[in-house]
C-alpha cells in the first residue's frame, strides 16, 4: 500500500520569519502527523534550516525545490544535495517545469541531479509534464514517457520508496486550469509503465506518482481517487495553512 503524500511547493515565496510563523500555525492545528498519509514542506533554500528546526519530531517533513548536478566544487550559486540531506531533509525535487522552461535544463541533466540527489540519502521528486500544444496534438502521454525515460536515464534507486515521480501539466500550473481526473490517472498509469520497464512491475508498483498542477481542497479527492495517483506536488495552494491542512486531511481520507 504506497502511503499518500502531500508535497507542498513553495517557490520563491515568504520570508524565514513568515515561515516559522506558518510552521507554528500548520502543527499547532495539525498535530502530531496522523499515520496513513505523508506531509512535506519543500521551501527556497534559506528557509531549510527553518523548517529542520520548526518541524524537528513532527513527523511533517522537508526537501529542497532543487540540488546541484555536481556534488562540491567552484560552482557559484549551486546548492550539494549533501549540504540540503545534512539538514534533516528528505526530499529535493529535480526537473520542475519551471527550471526547464526558465533554466532551459534537459532531462539528461534532470538525471544526473536525481543521481546526486540520491547518492546524498534524498528521495528525488523527478517532475515531468507536457505543454498545452503537445496536449492538442494528443501526444501528451508520449511526450511526458520519453521525457521520464530520458530524466531517469542511470538513476538507480535502491528501493521504490527513494524516488517519486510528480506528473505536472505544463498548462495547468499557476493557471487555474487542472487535468481532469481521468487525464491524471491515464498520465499516472503511464509512469508506472515506464517504471515497470525500468525497475520491474514490483518495484514500479510501490514507486509513489503524484499530480502537479492547481491542485485545491475542492479538486484534490478527486484526482486522488485515482488508483495510480498517490497525492500531490502543491504550489499555490500550500502557502496558506487552511487550504494546506485541508489537502492533507484529504489525503488522510483517501
Amino acid at each position: 500500500m504506497r502511503t499518500p503524500l502531500v508535497a507542498g511547493n513553495w517557490k520563491m515565496h515568504k520570508t524565514p520569519s513568515e515561515a516559522r510563523v506558518w510552521f507554528n500555525e500548520f502543527l499547532d492545528e495539525l498535530g502530531p502527523m496522523p499515520e496513513g498519509a505523508e506531509a512535506a514542506i519543500l521551501p527556497s533554500f534559506p528557509l531549510l534550516p527553518v523548517a529542520a528546526e520548526e518541524l524537528a519530531g513532527s513527523g511533517v517533513f522537508f526537501g529542497a525545490q532543487d540540488v546541484s548536478a555536481h556534488d562540491w566544487g567552484a560552482y557559484t550559486g549551486e546548492v550539494s544535495a549533501y549540504q540540503v540531506a545534512d539538514l534533516g531533509a528528505k526530499y529535493a525535487i529535480v526537473g520542475h517545469s519551471e527550471r526547464r522552461k526558465y533554466w532551459k535544463e534537459a532531462s539528461s541533466l534532470v538525471a544526473e541531479k536525481a543521481k546526486r540527489a540520491l547518492e546524498a540519502g534524498l528521495v528525488p521528486i523527478v517532475c515531468v509534464g507536457e505543454e498545452l500544444e503537445v496536449r492538442e496534438r494528443g501526444e501528451a502521454i508520449p511526450f511526458v514517457v520519453d521525457q521520464l525515460k530520458a530524466s531517469l536515464e542511470g538513476v538507480r534507486p535502491e528501493r521504490p520508496e527513494g524516488l517519486v515521480v510528480a506528473y505536472e501539466p505544463v498548462w495547468a500550473i499557476g493557471t487555474g486550469k487542472t487535468a481532469t481526473a481521468g487525464d491524471a490517472e491515464a498520465m499516472a498509469e503511464a509512469i508506472r509503465s515506464v517504471l515497470a520497464e525500468l525497475f520491474g512491475p514490483e518495484f514500479a508498483e510501490e514507486v509513489r506518482v503524484l499530480y502537479g498542477g492547481s491542485i485545491k481542497p475542492e479538486n484534490f479527492a478527486e484526482i486522488l481517487a485515482g488508483p495510480n495517483v498517490d497525492g500531490g506536488l502543491v504550489g499555490g495552494a500550500s502557502l496558506k495553512v487552511d487550504s494546506f491542512l485541508s489537502l492533507v486531511k484529504t489525503a488522510l481520507n483517501r
